[in-house]
């Protein structure tokens, strides 16, 4: 193979611009200056990322990067930072960032020729022997494809028409025997070069670029230069699961793994942390300007949220908010979707966190992770032994009185009788959290002696707290509620002009353990009204029916929304008992209570 230096070239074109000229026609130099070159190009690797539970990541980047002609550093993988957090750096010794621009421009990309025409552009200069049919066969020189380079649409566009790609042509310029010949392209059949040919060509595009402006200080700027970026992005997941060993002796054997889902970017031997606890990230739903992006690239359906009404109505220039809430995790049943909800957020996949009902933070360090874009991995993540108790209980909703049933829809009527069915008493494990990390909320598999028991859902514990998991309905502890009205007393209270009745309820509760062994058994009955009594060393309190989070939703069972359950002063009373049911033991629990009722 021959190889022409761009010198030879150019003279080349020197010798024959007599004959071009005579054709008036224009041969444009070698793709535009102004245009980026690929090799220039970087892809910074990601060295950490801390990664939430509902999909955020917190990404840091940072690699010794090529540098341009000017010393600066230009990218092609533009991140999609949420509004606020997207901060690159230098970390270039005497070399500081002087400002980074996200934009729009063209690039030079080499590819492999793949059609003649391709072949041909690659070649220019190259000498060969051109096929226009089977009997016009003739040595010839390309000289040159002729097209509008971008610099000239531009200057003879309207303005601000943006920015142009080169326009070609259909011609081909051939130096022969009898001078410059332009045919079309489509006329060549084919062409046999007497050299080795080149096989790539260099094509122009457009692509989204991020260049870092860097200001050399001994003005000499090195062929690399060693920058980062840290940011907050959505497209990297974990979601934590527990498998719990019950020894049947009050031992647990508990691991934690989790399964990381990334749809961000390929991850090469990355130090990765797994946080419990989600920070309120204000603007988690509006992307950074700098992302060059109407919106991010699709994710799949694990990422996938109802659109946030509070930011919807806020002011972007409102402080960033970041503080983390520390309220206590409610119970499993809270985090069952529920079917009034928009259908927008049915598609939220295993999502087991929410920002909602966030859990104090703590981080699991993974190192060495590699995972590619598009991939997902199971990774564990700590394992420890932890006491357990296996713990009985029975929740009790207030219904509401016999005077209002009559009153109620039919829906409503089914949803009570329901509700009025034989009460059932769930079986617990009560985890008692003397690790030094805390247990978040996740799906459980609970096995004893290597048999599955049961799948639920283990509650954020704080180290000291405990965490209690249903296990099954305990069909060989039965229940049985009564509930009698004792007296009425006419005209006991008067408000706003109106009189109201006094009704005196006594209730019982009747417990029997079939098991072969002891059991320890928690009960808890609300109602409507005041507790007056109530024994067996019960615990009475009277609760707040709109600030208290388990007597809003009455236990574990939730009464439909709507029922007028009369004025506020009845309130609403809680008792709770516990204690030790011995088999084959029956138990009774008596309580009285009022209410008043127009």
């Amino acid at each position: 193979m021959r190889t022409r230096s761009l010198s030879g070239f150019r003279a080349t074109l020197c010798r024959c611009l007599p004959f071009i000229v005579a054709f008036g026609l224009a041969v444009p130099a070698w793709p535009a200056e102004t245009a980026a070159l690929l090799s220039a190009l970087g892809r910074m690797p990601v060295k950490e990322l801390t990664v939430f539970k509902d999909g955020h990541a917190f990404i840091a980047r940072e690699g010794n990067m090529p540098t341009d002609a000017s010393g600066n550093v230009l990218m092609d993988d533009l991140p999609a930072p949420v509004l606020g957090t997207f901060w690159p750096y230098s970390a270039e010794h005497n070399t500081h960032l002087a400002g980074t621009v996200a934009g729009h421009r063209r690039v030079l990309v080499e590819r492999t020729a793949l059609t003649l025409r391709e072949l041909l552009e690659a070649n220019i200069g190259a000498e060969g022997f051109v096929t226009e049919d089977m009997t016009n066969h003739y040595a010839a020189t390309i000289v040159g494809i002729p097209a509008r380079s971008a610099e000239e649409l531009e200057a003879t566009s309207p303005p601000n028409s943006g920015d142009k790609l080169p326009e070609k042509g259909t011609l081909i310029l051939l130096k022969t025997q009898n001078g410059i010949k332009a045919i079309n392209l489509d006329r060549i059949q084919d062409f046999t070069f007497k050299d080795t040919q080149k096989s790539t060509t260099g094509q122009e595009e457009f692509r989204n670029l991020l260049t870092l402006n860097l200001n050399w200080e001994r003005g000499h700027a090195g062929k690399t230069a060693k920058i980062g970026m840290l940011y907050l992005q959505k497209g990297v997941r974990w979601i934590p699961n527990y498998k719990v060993s019950l020894d049947g002796n009050g031992q647990a054997s508990i691991k934690l793994q989790a399964t990381l889902i990334n749809e961000l970017a390929d991850l090469d031997d990355v130090s990765v942390n797994l946080v419990i606890g989600v920070p309120s990230f204000y603007f988690k739903d509006t992307l950074d300007p700098m992302a060059l992006q109407q919106t991010m690239a699709q994710l799949s359906q694990y990422f996938q949220t109802a659109p946030n009404p509070a930011l919807v109505n806020s002011a972007l220039g409102q402080n960033f908010y970041n503080s983390i809430m520390t309220r206590q995790t409610a119970r499993a049943g809270d985090y069952a979707q529920s079917s009034t909800e928009p259908s927008a957020t049915a598609d939220l996949g295993p999502d087991i966190g929410d920002s909602k009902k966030n859990e104090d933070l703590y981080v699991f360090n993974v190192k060495h992770v590699t995972l590619k874009r598009g991939e997902r991995m199971v990774l564990t993540v700590a394992e420890m032994t932890l006491p357990y108790q296996d713990v009985f209980t029975l929740e009790l909703p207030f219904g509401p009185p016999p005077r209002m049933r009559s009153n109620l829809n039919s829906e409503q009527q089914l949803e009570l009788a329901r509700l009025a069915a034989a009460p059932k008493v769930m079986h617990k494990m009560r985890l008692t959290n003397q690790s030094s990390v805390p247990l978040t909320t996740a799906p459980v598999l609970i096995l004893r002696e290597g048999r599955v028991l049961a799948q639920g859902l283990m509650t954020y514990a704080a180290p000291g707290a405990q965490s209690d998991v249903a296990i099954t309905t305990a069909v060989d502890i039965q229940a049985k509620k009564s509930d009698v009205e004792i007296k009425r007393t006419p005209n006991a209270l008067t408000h706003n002009n109106s009189q109201y009745s006094r009704i005196d309820m006594k209730g019982k509760l009747t417990l029997t353990n079939r098991r072969a062994q002891a059991v320890d058994v928690e009960v808890t009955r609300y109602v409507l009204g005041e507790v007056e009594s109530a024994g067996q060393g019960a615990k009475i309190e009277k609760v707040d029916l709109f600030e208290d989070e388990d007597a809003a939703s009455f236990g574990e069972t939730e009464l439909p929304n709507g029922w007028n359950w009369g004025e506020t002063f009845n309130g609403v009373g809680r008792i709770t008992w516990k204690q030790k049911l011995a088999p084959a033991a029956q138990l009774e629990l008596g309580y009285d209570w009022f209410y008043y009722w127009r």
